[in-house]
């Protein structure tokens, strides 16, 4: 990420972080960084978009587990959105995806945070 980009965009009033290809202890420090920025602007509610990703070693998933307690804490939540197999197989072996709530689009993400009027 380039130090003039934000580390996420604000989709219909939910902040979503896009994840990258792969997340491993290289880069899980700069991925929760993202995600506390995003939640920093009084969001209760954080959208990680997982549609990339493919690849997601333990020190990524401490991160989402760490970043889902604390979102938790501040009475929102963390929501994934994992389209594909991959990371799914991950997360269902580890029991993350009993854990983390996730969906499988980011429409589906923005359209649950509407609902439960958990976006700020």
């Amino acid at each position: 990420m380039r130090a003039d980009q934000s580390p996420y965009e604000v989709v219909d009033g939910v902040p979503v972080v896009a994840a990258p290809e792969e997340i491993d202890i290289t880069n899980a420090p700069d991925l929760r960084s993202a995600l506390q920025a995003a939640g920093a602007d009084g969001h209760r509610t954080l959208v990680l978009d997982m549609s990339r990703t493919r690849f997601c070693d333990s020190a990524g998933i401490h991160t989402l587990l760490a970043m889902h307690k604390r979102a938790q804490s501040e009475g929102g939540e963390l929501l994934l959105v994992m389209p594909d197999p991959p990371v799914l197989r991950i997360f269902a072996i580890t029991g993350v995806d009993r854990v983390i709530p996730s969906v499988t689009s980011l429409e589906e993400a923005l359209a649950r945070t509407s609902v439960n009027g958990s976006n700020g």
